[in-house]
């Protein structure tokens, strides 16, 4: 008899395949709506790496299993480990997941077809191309559970227009792909985002390697440039939240499905 459940612990949390010369990264944890765990992190970057090192890869597309493309962080596992170190942990993982998908020299199109949340918001801003159903909705809910988007602040105000990060970042109220496409977040809200990803993908596959690397290295330069200069302050504001009373009592109230103090 198989053992399903040894199976499915032994599945991967990103898939990774090519298809015609693209790396396809797939987000696949459905159990906890692709959140950023320390398992798929790892993962997420030993795919990233992979596809930079692999001379007939030519790019790379990011998406998901199930109605979520990620929910951010994994607040049960924030909330099993120690608040501070576990806090310290998952801002160097944003860092690294981050800063990766801005410095490959190989374009990340991110393919989307439902929710996106907190931390996942953050990858699809450091995204060099991001294609959404319409169908899908957008969302930075930091704020509720007593925090900010601090470190994915270095991928989303770049991207964004400052009214709509303003509003967005303070009222954490959820916007639809129109929307989306409207403020910059996202390239193109799309009826059929797989036959639009791969139209895309079409295109980029008539510029060469070398012109690709350079374009992107142009269209990045500044915003790494801001990115460093901004991770490591930002790293330890994050951090340094973890653990007040106000994200405890976030955490908790969301770990409930209850409004937290502040809210009732």
């Amino acid at each position: 008899m198989t053992d399903i459940a040894g199976a499915a612990a032994d599945a991967p949390f990103v898939r990774y395949e090519v298809r015609d010369g693209f790396a396809v990264l797939t987000l696949d944890s459905p159990h906890n709506r692709n959140a950023l765990s320390s398992r798929l992190v790892t993962e997420l970057l030993a795919g990233l790496e992979r596809a930079t090192r692999d001379d007939a890869v030519r790019g790379v597309v990011l998406t998901h299993t199930g109605n979520t493309f990620c929910a951010g962080a994994d607040l049960k596992e924030a909330v099993d480990a120690d608040p501070a170190a576990a806090a310290d942990i998952r801002t160097r993982w944003m860092i690294s997941v981050l800063r990766t998908i801005l410095a490959m020299p190989k374009p990340v199109v991110a393919r989307v077809d439902g929710n996106v949340r907190a931390g996942g918001m953050g990858i699809i801003a450091g995204c060099d191309l991001v294609v959404a159903g319409r169908s899908s909705s957008f969302a930075l809910t930091e704020v509720r559970i007593g925090l900010a988007p601090f470190m994915i602040s270095l991928t989303l105000l770049p991207r964004m227009t400052g009214r709509s990060a303003a509003r967005y970042f303070q009222t954490g109220e959820t916007f639809d792909a129109a929307e989306a496409e409207r403020i910059g977040l996202i390239t193109v809200a799309a009826d059929d985002p797989e036959t639009e990803t791969e139209r895309l993908l079409g295109e980029l596959r008539k510029g060469s390697p070398q012109g690709l690397a350079e374009a992107k290295q142009l269209v990045n330069a500044d915003l790494l440039t801001a990115f460093d200069r901004g991770a490591e302050d930002l790293a330890k504001r994050s951090a340094s939240f973890f653990g007040t009373p106000e994200v405890i009592e976030g955490i908790t109230a969301f770990m409930q499905r209850r409004p937290p103090s502040w809210a009732e």
